[in-house]
């Protein structure tokens, strides 16, 4: 692995891992029981939108259109972004200093690694439209990438959004309340 490879994967990690402390901000805020579903909800469509970017990245030669799907993506995720911030203060959530500095490290990193894809790129050859990377990269570049991405961020997302679920499942409709064993 050459060095400007090496420093983007450390890069990548970095990114990861502010999404584990992301989370862990969340738990420590309560986020199942302040702004529940919703904005976890927001945190799952921000992990596909990227998850989506990586796969183009992983699977395709660097053109110009798949350059445009990873570009659209990086972007939608950044209105995710800004509407999961508003969903939280909406529903009176704390959002700490760390959280909002960890926030700053996940939604610029996405627009770097976006740059650095395309420079690294640039000049972009070829005929428009996707083609598969020829040769595909190798399974070990598929596993660095997206085990890590796996056990650090969709891991902590999943177990997010099953909490919200369960919380929002123990809401009473009628009263508005949370359920408590035996009884309101």
């Amino acid at each position: 692995m050459d060095l400007q490879a090496m420093l983007a994967y450390c890069g990548y990690l970095i990114w990861l891992l502010a999404g584990t402390g992301d989370f862990a901000c969340h738990r420590r805020t309560d986020l199942p029981r302040t702004s529940g579903v919703a904005e976890s909800f927001a945190h799952l469509l921000q992990l596909a939108l990227l998850g989506g970017a990586i796969f183009v990245w992983l699977a395709f030669e660097v053109g110009r259109d798949a350059l445009l799907m990873m570009a659209a993506c990086v972007v939608v995720h950044a209105v995710v972004g800004y509407r999961d911030t508003r969903i939280a203060f909406a529903r009176r959530r704390v959002v700490s200093p760390i959280e909002q500095h960890l926030h700053s490290v996940l939604d610029m990193a996405p627009f770097i690694a976006f740059g650095w894809i395309a420079w690294t790129a640039w000049p972009v050859h070829g005929e428009p439209g996707l083609t598969l990377r020829t040769p595909a990269l190798p399974a070990w570049t598929w596993i660095a990438i997206l085990l890590p991405a796996i056990v650090l961020v969709v891991v902590p997302a999943m177990m997010e959004f099953r909490s919200a679920l369960r919380v929002r499942a123990q809401v009473d409709p009628v009263l508005g309340e949370r359920s408590r064993e035996g009884g309101h």
